[in-house]
This record gives C-alpha cells, structure tokens and sequence, in this order.
C-alpha cells in the first residue's frame, strides 16, 4: 500500500530535537550550524525503499525543522545535509550520503559496509579531499519514529545510600548468552536481566548496584568484520538515545524498562555505561554515518589550523566537541532521556577526562561537568568518572568534581601487586584500604568517591589474574600487541588450567583475599560479572571484540562446588561490610577521633601488636600488618523502631544506655609464610567473622561463632587475611531477606522487610 506524502512541510519548531509525535503529526528538528540546506528523506517500513524526500523549510537558531501532518510513530525516517565540501576548513557535506539522526530513538537495519558509505573516493589519489557520489542509503540504518508508552505506575528508584553501594559491572549480552534455562531469543538480551534467577543470584552477592556496559546502539567497526570479529564491548556509539538494537530479544525498547522496572523492585539500581567522549566516526578517514555529514566542524574537536585533522584524545579517532552549545545539549537531553525515559539510576562515564577537557585542558569546571551538576534531574543520580584518557594531562584521578566518584586503578594495581608479594607494597595497602585520602579528601568529598575494584571488563578477570604471568590476545588477531603487558598478575605456579591442588589452593586463597579487600575498604567496591564464580577469558586481557565463549560468562562455573563456594564467600564479606558501618565511614579515617577511651578509629599494629613506626612503613620486605577499625555501633532499624515506639507509649522515656563501639580487626598476611598475630586489646574477646585461606571463608559448620581470647595468639596463613570483631555478624549471606522470585510473588508493591 503506497503512502501519499506532501510535496512540502509546514513550518513546525526548533524544538525539541529529533522526531516528536504529537497524535496529529511529527515534528523534525535536527542541528546543523553550517548546512545550506537539509532534506528529511521518508522510507518504507524496512527501510529499503526510500518514498519521499522533503527539504526542512525553516532554520531556527541554528535548528532545521518542519512538521509532517498525518504522521504516526513507526515512520522511518533519515536526513541528507547540504553545504560546503571544503575539509580543509572542516566541512565535510555531502549530500549523497544518508544521515541518522542523532535523535533517533528506535534504529532500523544496521549498517552495511560498502565504500559508498564515506565521503570520499576511497582508494583515491586525493584521499578525503576527494567527493564520492554514490548514494548511500542502501547500506545505511534509519531512524523509525517511537511512542513512549510503559506504566511506570508504583515503580521507586531504590537510592541506594553511596556508602551501601555495592557494584556488580556486566554486560547485557555476555551475562545470559549461555544461560540455558532461558528461551534462546533471550539469551544475550535486556530480556534476561529481569529474570528472578538473575535478580536471586544479585541478591544473593549483596550487590545493589548494577552496572551495565554500554548499550546505546553502537558500531561494528570495518576493520574488526574483515577479520570476522565484532565491537563485543560497544565502545562505538552509534546513536546516544537508542537502545543497542541486537539487545532486544522481540524489538521493543520495553524490554530495558521492564528489567529496570523488575531490577527496581528488588531493591537494584541499574547504572549505564556511556560513551560521549567520541563517536563511531573514526577519524577523518572514517564513514559519514550522521555527526560528520550534519556538522562535522560543530560535532568534533579539529586541529586549530588544520581543521582537516581530528583532535584525537581518546585513541578512537575523534573526540566529541562538549565545548559546543549544542553538543553539549544533546548529551544532557540523552542522560536526561535515559534517565526519565528508562528510570536509569546513574552513569559511568567512559574517559571522563575527555568531557571534563577544554581547549586550555582539563577543568573540573569545565561546561559539561557545570550543566551536569546543575541539572536538577541528573545531579541527583549516581555519577562516576573513568578518569583517564589518552590526550595532554588526560590521567586525572581526584581531580573530579565533588559529586562524582571516580575508577580507582591505583587500588587495583597496589592491591593486585600487594597480594602476590611484591616488595614495599605495605604502605600503598594501607593507603588504598582507608579510601586513597591523598587522592579525595578534598572539597569535601567523601571515602565513597573511590570505586575500589581488582577486576574490570578492560583486562584480566579475577581468575585469569592468579592464573596467566602474561596475556594471551592470539583471539584477537593483533600479534599480541593489544591490551595490557603490565598486569601485575601471577599464576602462582602454573601458566592456565592446572589439576594442580596447591596451585589451585594459592590460587583461591589468593582470589578470596582480593575480593575481600575490595569489599571491606573504605569506598565503593565494584565486582567485575563472574569474579565471584572462577570466570576466565583464557588469559585473554582485551576481550573486546570477542562475541563468543571467550567472553560470555558459563554459568556451569557458578553450578560447581568450587563456583558456589566463591559465591557464598563473597555474599558473607558484603554481609559483615553492611553489619559492621564503621567498615563504610562517612569520613576519612587518621586516628584523630577517640570512639573510647584508648580506642581510636583506626590504628595500625604489626603482627606482635605493636604500633607501626614510620622505619616500620619503609621496610620493603614488611608483608604483615593489622588493621583497626572502631566505630559507634550501628543500632538495628527494628531495634530502633520498636525503642521509638516504646518512648512515644510512656511519659518518662527510659535512658538508652550507650552502647559498645563496634571494633574491628584485619590480620592481613601477604608473604609467603605463615605468620602468628596478636591481639591489640587482650582484654577484649572477639569473634571471627572471616577467613580467606578456607573456602568457604568460614570453619566448616561455623557460622561467625568462634570466639577467641585478647590474649591469644592466632596464625594467619600465607597470602590471607582474617577479619575478626568484638560481636558476631547478625546478618545472614544475603544483603536483602527477600529473594527476587519471592518478591515477584509477594507482588512488586507488596510491602518490603
């Protein structure tokens, strides 16, 4: 059935960019500061045909509009950009070739890789000077027009306290694609993330926080299908307001809101990973997909005289122009939409540097960090910073704006180094345990402004870090040349997979004492997907462009002895991080303030419990110490409501008598021998809570119940910590006392414990 369009569209507004359906029409608004003309160009449902092509009739400051009457969602829909072909000057336009909409919230097709989609004669003597004249459109994806529409009715963002966040990172595709007890359409797709057997196994961890890598639509680069690889990680932004279309098991950006919605009720926040420091374009030898075509001089960073060259701070090519009005507009509204749209509940910012760089450098007050943190709907969302790019000045840890919390690889690389036994490494565990206070305690931050992780998607996953000295990239087709070389790992015996059970009991003990140390620091832990059941890209440090079992997480791993085990352990450490507060401080710990008397918040002993001098911080080969930790008891939610209500019931409240401080311990042993600990307070009693050289962290059959006198001495083996205080653990494993599948039963707004 053809479809009659006019020859000619009414006047329409400048705003709001992108297609908006109103019931009556659509309106069309795109930006572009030095196209002469622009042409909305209108095609069949698949996006095949093309139908119709009408020129915007009005530009307003700067925005080209126009309405079509009649118009419903499901239009399909592109732009081709007229102006000056002078890339000398920056100008890139070219009107042969067909443009997505930056707005566009719904992708159709994807794109096909022909020469037709650059903007020059590839192959030519003249290079990017040179003008192609082919169509592109054929091989390019178009934007579809959407309704939004989901009964977000009763749905609560769970804002999480910073100092009870608990991040698990994962991708939405690696995370499910082996999960066979899902329906095969699902697997890999935003579908499975609202599964109860997912949510369980979040709450299970004590996570509460999850933290998804990008899914904006994004790119698969040329030179990655040639070699029949794939972007697995989606680095290569596409489209900064649609949902990654292979993320869809039905088509239907429904399905995001229905997992956040389902995450939500489980008391889960969903935080996205996003990419505005740099497109897909590629440099300026790359296609003319949508930015470049539109306004390549607006869009990007240009080399000041030789605007012909793209400024390329983040090693992808080109960098984004955040110091444009426009630009930056588009960012806010796409953070803006994600987070009204699909209630997202913060971001990570990928190369945080880049948005924070303005032509005179870095600047913590910088535009987009200004318009952020003004903004009263994204201010009050989580917000972290990847604080490093590859530009002038580009490595910025602590240098952020007080409301962002920002990727801590110092604590990574001294807690990984630390572990394995490197020498003088004493001192930067302290540094990093107490929330890196050199780093963030400034402008009022606070110890959760430090994201403490061992493990990240950009490197070695936690078992391939105790099992491969060196990177194994064959995968990848690089020659070994990509990713990593300094990994700080060891493979405590053998290179890889080994039957060997002392290498593989170095090996977990090893695992459990890292893990341990990311969640019982001052700061915001974050687990990378799979740490916590032996996940292993097969020493492989930059899977990024492995879309297959490499990366894809095996759950039969989470199913074995040895993947529960790992499990339980982590679900008790982020048990004894909530019940004991004084382990998630509101302020920099330094020994200054007196909980009782003779008890400080934090002191440092060595292992016959003696203070550590300043020679004892310098001496290299010092691998023991113990950490101290006192704190005001935190008094139970219930216990405190059932004391109010008491009071409130008499006319002489009873006196509270105040109550002992919490105190604990860390006996912290990463040499290579056995080491005997004493107690710092012998008349005290204290109970253990935490073992990583056993398994299950735990005696068998004990449960937090073993009570050991000030004035004993206890052995801490090799590579390990144990962890006691002066009163037992009263939660259980799981952070929630509800499993998702019996939330999802009580029914989503039945009342929570």
């Amino acid at each position: 059935m053809s479809v009659a369009f006019p020859d000619r569209l009414m006047p329409g507004l400048p705003y709001p960019l992108g297609a908006s359906s109103d019931g009556l029409g659509v309106n069309f608004a795109v930006f572009s500061a030095h196209a002469t003309r622009m042409d909305l160009c209108l095609f069949d449902p698949s996006g095949k045909r093309e139908l119709k092509r009408i020129p915007l009739p009005e530009c307003t400051d700067e925005v080209w509009h126009g309405y079509l009457p009649g118009a419903a969602p499901g239009l399909v829909y592109g732009y081709r950009a007229h102006g000056p072909y002078e890339p000398n000057k920056g100008h890139r336009f070219n009107p042969h070739k067909l443009l997505l909409d930056p707005y566009a919230k719904r992708l159709v097709g994807q794109v096909r890789w022909t020469d037709a989609l650059y903007g020059y004669r590839m192959h030519s003597p003249r290079a990017d000077l040179s003008f192609d004249r082919r169509d592109s459109a054929a091989a390019m994806p178009k934007a579809m027009v959407t309704e939004e529409a989901f009964v977000w009715e009763h749905d609560r963002l769970p804002q999480v306290p910073w100092s009870k966040t608990v991040i698990y990172e994962a991708h939405v595709r690696g995370i499910s694609r082996m999960r066979e007890d899902l329906l095969p359409h699902e697997r890999g797709t935003f579908a499975a993330l609202a599964d109860p057997a997912f949510i369980d196994h979040l709450l299970r961890l004590g996570v509460t926080t999850l933290e998804l890598m990008p899914v904006h639509a994004f790119l698969q680069d040329s030179f990655l299908v040639e070699r029949g690889l794939s972007n697995y990680w989606g680095y290569s932004t596409l489209g900064y307001f649609a949902p990654e279309p292979s993320y869809m098991s039905t088509g239907d950006p429904n399905e995001l809101r229905m997992a956040v919605r389902r995450l939500h009720s489980a008391g889960i926040e969903v935080i996205l990973d996003v990419v505005y420091n740099h497109t897909s374009c590629g440099s300026e030898l790359g296609p003319t997909l949508s930015f470049r075509g539109l306004d390549n001089a607006s869009y990007f960073r240009l080399m000041p005289g030789q605007e012909r060259y793209h400024i390329n701070d983040t090693g992808c090519g080109n960098t984004l122009n955040l110091s444009h009005p426009r630009v930056l507009q588009m960012v806010l509204d796409s953070l803006r939409y994600w987070a009204q749209s699909f209630h997202i509940d913060g971001f990570r910012f990928d190369l945080g540097s880049t948005l924070g760089r303005e032509p005179n450098g870095f600047d913590p007050g910088s535009g987009f960090f200004d318009a952020l943190l003004q903004d009263p709907v994204l201010s009050r969302l989580k917000l972290i910073s990847e604080p490093w790019d590859i530009g002038p000045g580009g490595y910025q840890l602590g240098n952020h704006p007080a409301r962002f919390a920002e990727w801590n690889d110092k604590f990574r690389d001294d807690m990984r180094k630390f572990w394995k036994g490197d020498e003088a490494m004493r001192g930067g565990f302290a540094q990093r345990m107490l929330g890196s206070a050199e780093l963030f305690e400034h402008n009022r931050r606070k110890p959760w402004a430090t994201v403490n992780f061992i493990a990240s998607h950009d490197g070695f996953t936690l078992r391939d870090l105790v099992s491969y000295n060196g990177k194994h990239n064959e995968a990848n087709g690089e020659n070994g040349n990509d990713g990593h070389n300094d990994n700080a790992s060891y493979n405590w015996g053998a290179e890889g997979e080994t039957d060997d059970p002392e290498v593989l009991a170095a090996r977990g003990c090893a695992q459990r004492s890292m893990l341990a140390s990311v969640l019982l620091a001052q700061g915001t832990p974050m687990l990378l997907a799979g740490d916590e059941f032996h996940r292993s890209q097969g020493g492989n440090n930059n899977a990024y462009c492995q879309d297959n079992d490499i990366s894809w997480i095996n759950w039969d791993r989470a199913r074995s002895p040895e993947g529960t085990a790992l499990t339980d352990f982590v679900g008790r450490v982020t048990a004894i991080r909530r019940d004991f507060e004084v382990l998630r401080s509101g302020y920099f710990l330094h020994g200054k303030e007196m909980i009782a008397e003779g008890l400080q918040d934090v002191a440092w002993f060595d292992e016959a419990a003696k203070p550590v001098s300043s020679d004892d911080w310098r001496n290299p080969v010092a691998r023991a110490i113990t950490l101290q930790l006192a704190g005001k008891r935190q008094e139970p939610h219930k216990q405190l409501s059932a004391r109010i209500t008491d009071a409130a019931n008499t006319a002489m409240p009873a006196e509270v008598p105040e109550a002992v401080p919490d105190v604990v311990l860390m006996f912290v042993n990463a040499g290579h021998e056995p080491i005997e600990f004493c107690f710092p307070r012998q008349a005290a009693t204290y109970c253990l809570l935490l073992d990583t050289a056993l398994e299950s962290g735990m005696p068998t059959g004990n449960n937090g119940e073993i009570t050991v006198a000030g004035d004993q001495k206890v052995t801490v083996a090799a590579h390990s910590m144990q962890v006691y205080a002066n009163r037992p653990l009263h939660l259980s494993s799981a952070i929630y006392p509800l499993a998702a599948n019996e939330w999802i039963t009580r029914n989503e707004w039945g009342e929570r414990a």
